[in-house]
């Protein structure tokens, strides 16, 4: 689920009455990035409606905060800050912490294996060992491997120093290694307890079936 333009812009009130400039950029910014910035709120919250009204609300607080972006070519990297606060802000208010991992393709040349690993497509060991990686980290890495974000990017969207930004993906990736191979460990324990369970129900009904053959027999 997703909102059009004119939904945006009945959404938080714009009118005609607004100056050109503004309206075209405002447009502009909506229709080049809606989509992606939808993609990344859903990623996060995994609930179309819930993504469908924290991206109308990121779209009218940068209409409303448009003035406080000095360079226009960063415009990409601001709207991710913004969503980036809305969806922190209203998943610890709602304490929502559902995640869906990305299934998709990267623009980037030469994916880390972080990138490989979010995209594949294992979406219970992937979104149970993403769950457990503290929500800032979650962030860095869905913004960095999946929506290709730079370092200069990353740390605008993040509020944080390019070094800190650098260091919190540091973090993430190693928080995601450790988490995925605690799951492998605990998917092998899950299989190991199935099979030996079936392996016990075959060995009860083996053992079951001479009395079986036996009752049977003398019934004849």
């Amino acid at each position: 689920m997703s909102i059009s333009a004119t939904n945006w812009q009945l959404g938080c009130g714009v009118s005609a009455a607004y100056e050109g400039s503004d309206r075209t950029f405002i447009e502009e910014l909506f229709a080049l990035h809606h989509a992606e910035i939808y993609a990344y709120i859903y990623r996060m919250v995994r609930d179309a409606d819930v993504a469908a009204d924290f991206a109308q609300d990121t779209f009218i607080k940068a209409y409303k905060a448009q003035n406080s972006l000095e360079d226009r070519a960063k415009a990409r990297a601001w709207l991710y800050q913004i969503a980036h606060r809305v969806v922190l802000d209203e998943m610890r208010r709602r304490r929502i912490v559902r995640f869906v991992p990305w299934t998709g393709e990267s623009h980037g040349a030469a994916p880390s294996a972080e990138h490989l690993a979010l995209e594949m497509r294992l979406s219970g060991p992937l979104s149970r060992a993403l769950a457990r990686i503290p929500e800032r980290q979650r962030a860095a890495l869905l913004l960095a491997e999946v929506h290709d974000l730079t370092g200069l990017e990353l740390a605008a969207t993040l509020g944080v120093s390019h070094v800190a930004a650098r260091a919190l993906l540091t973090r993430a990736r190693e928080s995601l290694r450790q988490a995925l191979a605690d799951e492998k460990r605990q998917e092998k324990d899950r299989e190991a307890s199935i099979d030996a369970a079936f392996a016990e129900q075959v060995r009860l009904a083996d053992s079951r079936r001479p009395a079986d053959d036996d009752k049977t027999r003398a019934q004849r």
